[in-house]
């Protein structure tokens, strides 16, 4: 798994996760709530396998082969 999430879609990811699990928990939203799994897991690992599959990243990339 090559990271594709970069610092700050990683930072709304995590908030929005917990947010909609917490609403859930609190019978807010209904059961649907727990669906904020995902960006919380896609936040935590750093990968998005949406991202891939579309050749998407917000990971800035270092290219080591350019000069300085």
């Amino acid at each position: 798994m090559k990271i594709n999430v970069g610092g700050a879609d990683r930072a709304i990811r995590i908030v929005a996760g917990l947010a909609l699990i917490a609403l859930a928990l609190f019978n807010v939203i209904g059961p649907w709530g727990w669906i904020g799994i995902l960006p919380l897991a896609t936040g935590a690992f750093r990968f998005c396998p949406a991202y891939s599959l579309l050749g998407m990243s917000t990971c800035p990339m270092k290219d080591a082969a350019a000069p300085k």
